[in-house]
Order: structure tokens, then C-alpha cells, then sequence
């Protein structure tokens, strides 16, 4: 059962995402979604969202996916696809599902979309499992 208390103030707490005012939205067996309201921060000097932001996104949603089975997860490997940009004002959502777990790893795809559903970016993400951190965040 996926713990949604422990995982919201776990992501809550986390002052990386604070910063990029990125937010934990919610979770259930092996999914998890995080979001991004575009403020200046977010943007490059072009004006639109950069590309690091979105990545950033997907990167914690694809962990907070992982992390549904209780268990401590960091980034291992991913591949990363930048399809539409994102403007200022447009609320971004990047939903982690995992596709598959290992022993060790766990793979996640991950969608970013805008408010419109707009797909903006996807990635393939595989987690590396680090039992001697697991019950850290529970």
C-alpha cells in the first residue's frame, strides 16, 4: 500500500524542490505526479520554461513513482524527450508510472504535460534501489 502521507511530506520537506517550486500532487500503487506552476525562475532567457525545470520535474515524479513500494530509489539512467514548450503562467504535470521492478532497479516512464494535457516532454527513467536508506523517509 502506498503511503501518500509519508511520501507528500516527504517531498514536502525537500528544500531542492521548494526552491524550483515544484510540488508533490499525488500517488498510488506505482504512480506519482508532481507539478510546477511556471513562474520567472522557471524560464530561459528566451521566455519560455527551461528545459532543466521540465527534466527536474520528471526526474522527481519518475522517483516518486519508484518510491511507491516503500523503498529508497536514486537516479540511475534516463533518456529525455523535449516535444512543445512550456509558457509562463502554464501549470505543468509530470505523472511517473513503472513499467517495471527489479531486484535492484526500477524502469518509470514519465509524461509532461501542460493544463491543456498538452504533452510537452517524456522520459524513460531507471531508479537504482538502496536498501541500507530504506525506512528513511517513512
Amino acid at each position: 500500500m502506498v503511503d501518500k502521507e509519508g511520501l507528500l511530506q516527504h517531498f514536502h520537506d525537500n528544500p531542492f524542490l521548494q526552491i524550483n517550486h515544484m510540488e508533490f500532487v499525488d500517488a498510488g500503487e506505482d504512480w506519482a505526479q508532481m507539478e510546477l506552476k511556471v513562474y520567472e525562475g522557471s524560464l530561459n532567457p528566451l521566455g519560455l520554461v527551461h528545459g532543466g525545470a521540465l527534466f527536474t520535474l520528471a526526474d522527481s515524479a519518475g522517483g516518486a513513482a519508484a518510491h511507491t513500494d516503500g523503498r529508497v530509489y536514486v537516479t540511475l539512467s534516463s533518456s529525455f524527450t523535449f516535444l512543445h514548450s512550456a509558457l509562463p503562467g502554464d501549470t505543468v504535470r509530470a505523472k511517473g508510472t513503472v513499467r517495471r521492478r527489479g531486484q535492484t532497479t526500477c524502469y518509470v516512464n514519465v509524461d509532461v504535460t501542460n493544463q491543456k494535457e498538452e504533452l510537452l516532454a517524456s522520459g524513460n527513467y531507471t531508479f537504482f534501489h538502496i536498501p541500507e536508506m530504506d525506512g528513511r523517509f517513512n
